[in-house]
């Protein structure tokens, strides 16, 4: 039996029927998909459900994922040599009961990885990007993600409890199946602890970081937002007066290290919005240009406003202090603690000189068009000249700062908001100054080691890196090192020593420091310190700290200098600043016939003593008169490796040094009068 099918052909009924029980299977399977695809336009999307390492977690949950790598140019048959573009994601997901404020993490990558992007975090040291962080990892924190509430208070919104960071770099010496995993990963917020993260497959790791019991928090009074942090140095960010497209604000900044220093400070930041700098007051900036504005969205908005008066239109400004004669301009200046010429200086030494403050009137743009829509600046950094090298964190929003009332009354006004910056000292790839160590004991000068402040690659061509320095007579020590040559090939034949085929490069610092051993008795001993500045900057109250191991508490007495025992504040170290009159560290200067004689270094020289009360058993002439660790002002010295070696015919040696030292201050002193 056959019929006629919708088709129009014939067909027999089994086959008929046999269709339309496809044809209602299809109708059933497709009714299903369409309801689940409704249920999910009418309703939230749904979530994947999370792994069970987080299901279990009361904590700070992390996790890192490598998401693809490719081979770059140019292919390498050196496996360690080639380089591999990679891509990863890190999450931060607060599984806790407490909020998480101003998160912080840790990523220990291990493969010479490059970083070129970070999208939804940034580096804590405010470093720029592409970043070297394969040798020790790198610490990250939120933006614009910086605190991450609770799944109590947001009913589980992950959007608000979790951030995520998007990696995207370049990394080396991986084999083409291998998998260029991190190391560890971990929470760096105080009072967390976090085991070692565990792996999922070759591809995936997490941990679960908790509480730490043990972890004692300081007794802080409560605050809305985060409490301020300690650290080296404090730049506060604070809101004065907001407007809908415009606003006022101070910035602040703290000396808080006893030995820390700034001269002729530098700061920069990043605009991350579309703002600009209108005008300022107690700083400037070292650049006016104004076409980033004109050409970009602040053009387009601003159609009226003369962008000739703008101070600053670049999206990191490179701001500096003004000098003092600025001090009282009614425009620039009339603001307290500004206008020192970018000088800020330990509290130890003068406490009102340890503060800089300058205001900025700062435009946004569209969409921020309203006068809570304030977004501080990100990547702060500052610099001086040969000072301490700073790294900065990122903003921390903190309580409004409050003020002395301006009306002269005994009340406070706050900031409308406040942001903190956390800058501390790190140690700085090549040092900036130098030590170099003599005694009457030893004929010869143990100068500065070679390449002590770097060693430009074009200079090694000339002279060796690696070698030595060449012992000296104590008057090389008087003259620039391209003056000493000839000196200490005549001292090397006079004593025997070995000469180099190529002779060791010089140290290429700015400023140095000599400590000689000047005597040794049964009660006490004597050393001379000496301050050279081979640079033409000059140094307006400079100081130097030693640190003295065995001698600190036997310290008496310094003669040309102030000296002052830092008891509290860094172990076993005496702080020695100028005498009015002697706080200036003058900068090199031709010498009295400039075709004959050298160029003179400015100098600063005194006679510091010790008694052997505590220590008398010290042993001088085997090193135990020099110090261990020197700094000028602030910035860490490289110290020689070896100490003099005792020798006959000390007492003329000395006798010298001291007879150059002061006749060439006279004479540099009488020509400065003069």
């Amino acid at each position: 039996m056959t019929e006629t099918s919708y088709l129009g052909t014939k067909m027999p009924w089994r086959s008929r029927t046999s269709f339309f029980h496809a044809m209602l299977v299809v109708f059933l399977v497709f009714s299903c998909f369409r309801v689940e695809i409704c249920y999910g336009q009418d309703e939230d999307a749904v979530v994947a459900a999370p792994p069970p390492e987080q299901e279990d977690c009361d904590g700070i949950f992390l996790s890192y994922t490598f998401t693809s790598r490719e081979k770059l140019l140019p292919h390498l048959k050196n496996v360690s040599a080639q380089a591999w573009a990679f891509k990863s994601e890190a999450s931060i997901l607060n599984a806790g009961s407490t909020e998480l404020k101003a998160w912080k993490m840790y990523i220990g990558f291990q493969h010479r990885e490059i970083l070129v992007a970070a999208e939804g975090a940034q580096l804590v040291d405010g470093g720029d990007m592409p970043a070297e962080v394969g040798s020790k990892g790198a610490y990250f924190a939120g933006y614009p993600m910086t605190d991450l509430k609770t799944m109590i208070d947001t009913a589980g919104d992950y959007t608000q409890i979790q951030a995520k960071i998007a990696f995207k770099g370049t990394q080396f010496g991986m084999g083409e199946k291998s998998t260029p995993m991190p190391k560890s990963i971990a929470i760096v917020n105080d009072g967390f602890k976090c085991p070692a993260a565990k792996f999922k497959g070759k591809t995936a790791m997490s941990v679960c970081c908790k509480k730490d019991p043990k972890f004692k928090a300081k007794k802080v009074e409560k605050t809305k937002f985060m409490p301020r942090q300690n650290g080296d140095l404090s730049i506060t960010y604070d809101i004065l007066q907001t407007y809908t497209m415009n606003y006022l604000a101070q910035v602040t900044i703290d000396n808080v290290h006893p030995l820390g220093r700034l001269d002729h400070w530098n700061l920069t930041w990043e605009w991350m919005r579309g703002e600009f700098i209108n005008t300022m007051r107690g700083a400037y900036t070292h650049k006016k240009d104004t076409s980033e504005c004109l050409y970009g969205q602040a053009g387009k908005f601003y159609k009226d406003l003369d962008f000739s008066q703008v101070m600053n239109c670049e999206k990191r400004p490179v701001i500096a202090d003004l000098p003092a004669e600025r001090k009282d301009d009614p425009k620039v200046g009339k603001l307290p603690r500004c206008c020192r010429n970018g000088t800020i200086l330990p509290g130890l030494m003068d406490k009102s000189q340890s503060q800089s403050i300058f205001q900025l009137q700062v435009y946004k743009i569209p969409p921020d068009d309203n006068r809570t829509a304030i977004t501080p600046p990100q990547q702060w950094k500052i610099s001086g000249v040969l000072n301490p090298t700073y790294r900065c964190g990122p903003p921390i929003r903190v309580d409004p700062t409050q003020f002395p009332d301006p009306s002269g009354l005994q009340a406070t006004s706050d900031a409308i908001a406040s942001w903190q910056v956390v800058c501390n000292i790190t140690k700085p790839k090549v040092p900036r100054c130098c030590v170099s160590f003599s005694a009457y004991y030893s004929t010869s000068v143990v100068p500065c080691s070679t390449c002590a402040c770097g060693c430009k690659t074009s200079e090694t061509d000339k002279c060796n890196p690696r070698a030595p320095a060449m012992l000296l007579p104590a008057e090389a020590l008087l003259v620039p090192f391209a003056n000493r040559t000839v000196k200490a090939k005549a001292w090397a034949k006079l004593k025997h020593y070995d000469v180099p085929k190529k002779l060791p490069c010089p140290d290429n610092c700015g400023v140095s420091l000599n400590w000689h051993i000047d005597s040794d008795y049964s009660n006490g001993w004597t050393a001379r310190l000496t301050l050279f500045n081979w640079g033409t900057d000059q140094f307006q109250d400079w100081y130097t700290a030693v640190k003295m191991n065995k001698a600190y508490q036997d310290y008496e007495n310094v003669y040309s200098f102030n000296g002052t025992r830092m008891e509290k504040d860094v172990n076993n170290t005496i702080l020695f600043t100028g005498l009015k009159g002697l706080n200036y560290l003058m900068g090199i200067k031709n010498g009295t016939d400039p075709k004959k004689n050298p160029m003179v270094p400015g100098k600063q020289q005194s006679v510091i003593s010790f008694k052997k009360k505590h220590y008398h058993n010290i042993d001088i002439k085997a090193g135990q008169g020099f110090p261990t660790r020197v700094l000028f002002n602030g910035e860490e010295c490289a110290l020689p490796k070896v100490f003099p070696k005792n020798n006959a015919g000390h007492l003329k040696s000395n006798a010298l040094l001291v007879l150059c030292i002061a006749i060439m201050s006279f004479l540099f002193m009488t020509d400065r009068f003069h």
